[in-house]
């Protein structure tokens, strides 16, 4: 290690330390301007428009992408083209949250304009609670006074990352109240690491499963393991309940006179087997703490279609 990588530590950890004091600040200076602005995005029935002008721009993108995809419809506008007719995507539907630290960004007038010239409800987060933004705002966040991380005051870091922050806890109350789920959040992020980890056995099993019935020729379940391609067959009872599998295992156990015996006598009883809405991710937990290949996705004893380990990994579940 050397005295510069020292020095480089030391810098980060006052950045964080800094960030870090910023965000207790803001947790410990919420008041009921927060449970409005949750209450005024509820009762909207369109969308969140949020904006915002350079650092704060980038953070408004954020946010707005966080509430769309956690079951508020949202849309970042950029303020220097809604003043060239993309004013026209705000609506008297919509509600606005609009953030400047300073509250006296130039490029957010006319956005501000049309918002209460239309009467379009607007959340303002800003720095200053005499700012021309929060003194126009309907519901007013206030961020608390505290100190950049840069050292000189003038790039936004601690600004930038409280905002942030703020954009965050709106979105967590909004997704509470709306009782949003892990199924709920793979509708709207179906791709991704995040979407595969919420797929579900029943998205990615086949229906078209090798079954035979117990009495079956081993000769035939065999030509059903070949033609269905998973290296198993399953062994179903009258009813249809699934009772057994024949794995490449059970074969060489019976390999003697394999051909004299039926399915049901050669199968391994009592199968692993998984519930059709269970999570992709715990079946191939299974397969790994089994050793196994495959699963047959059963719902009150009978199998409703087989996953493959493949699939899994196909779709990025790992």
């Amino acid at each position: 290690m050397t005295s510069s990588t020292i020095d480089y530590a030391a810098t980060a950890r006052r950045v964080i330390g800094i960030e870090a004091a910023g965000l207790a600040a803001l947790a410990a200076g919420l008041d009921g301007a927060f449970s409005d602005a949750v209450e005024m995005i509820l009762r909207a029935r369109g969308r969140v428009i949020v904006s915002g002008m350079g650092k704060s721009g980038h953070i408004a993108r954020k946010i707005a992408a966080t509430f769309a995809s956690t079951g508020t419809p949202a849309q970042f506008v950029h303020p220097a083209e809604a003043s060239h007719g993309d004013l026209g995507m705000v609506t008297r539907e919509d509600v606005a949250l609009v953030l400047s630290n300073s509250g006296e960004t130039p490029e957010l007038a006319d956005l501000i304009a049309h918002t209460r010239r239309f009467s379009i409800p607007l959340i303002g987060v800003a720095a200053r609670p005499d700012s021309t933004l929060l003194r126009q705002a309907d519901v007013a966040l206030v961020l608390p006074r505290a100190e950049e991380a840069c050292g000189t005051g003038v790039v936004p870091t601690t600004s930038t990352t409280m905002t942030l922050a703020l954009g965050d806890a709106l979105a967590v109350a909004l997704m509470e109240h709306r009782q949003f789920t892990p199924e709920n959040f793979r509708t709207f992020h179906p791709g991704g690491k995040l979407g595969a980890r919420l797929a579900k056995v029943a998205d990615l099993m086949h229906d078209d499963m090798p079954l035979v019935r117990e009495d079956t020729p081993m000769p035939e379940a065999l030509l059903v393991i070949s033609q269905k391609g998973f290296g198993v067959v399953g062994v179903t009872d009258a009813a249809g309940r699934l009772v057994g599998i024949v794995t490449d295992g059970d074969l060489r156990r019976h390999m003697d006179e394999l051909l004299s015996h039926s399915a049901g006598e050669v199968m391994t009883r009592n199968p692993r087997t998984i519930a059709p809405g269970a999570l992709a991710e715990a079946a191939v937990a299974l397969m790994n703490e089994r050793k196994i290949t495959c699963l047959f996705a059963v719902t009150e004893g009978r199998p409703l279609g087989i996953l493959h380990i493949h699939d899994c990994l196909r779709a990025g579940v790992a």
